[in-house]
């Protein structure tokens, strides 16, 4: 998925959360309970990251810690962390983010994707790109971007 030359050669990485015990009211169609920080983090820690063999939750680029969610306003906010301030992928990592959310969640959700502060030399340029609608949409036409962010999307086994 990476390119030639990688950006960071030797990424720190961190443990992952453990998986969230279900009980039976999980299974039962018919329990409509809100969703939560630990839900929508579920959707997005397994992400791949476009340069290394590892998830998103492992390079901490994701974490519960990141996510607010209001289910009663419909809004959910994931900050996301790079792993160097020049990462080149963070663009590409903040629309993986954003179209699991989006192919996952009722339509109800208005979704936001952005770079944590002070983490990127380029935070407010690519904060505008996630934040476009427009954008998005166009970068999701493109059918070489679309492979890209789908090959992030993956479930590895």
């Amino acid at each position: 998925m990476g390119g030639e030359r990688l950006e960071n050669v030797n990424p720190r990485t961190y443990d992952i959360a453990e998986g969230r015990a279900l009980t039976e009211t999980d299974y039962d169609d018919m329990v409509t309970d809100p969703f939560d920080v630990r839900e929508i983090f579920d959707l997005i820690r397994d992400i791949n990251d476009p340069e290394h063999p590892l998830t998103l939750e492992q390079l901490n680029v994701v974490t519960e810690e990141q996510i607010e969610v209001d289910d009663a306003k419909n809004t959910i906010d994931v900050m996301f962390t790079p792993t160097i301030p020049h990462c080149s992928m963070a663009t590409l990592i903040g629309l993986a983010i954003r179209v699991k959310l989006i192919r996952s969640l009722p339509t109800r959700f208005k979704v936001s994707v952005q770079i944590r502060p002070g983490t990127h030399a380029s935070e407010l340029a690519v904060n505008k790109q996630l934040a476009d609608k427009e954008r998005v949409a166009a970068a999701l036409e493109n059918s070489q971007l679309l492979e890209v962010v789908n090959q992030c999307l993956e479930i590895k086994e």
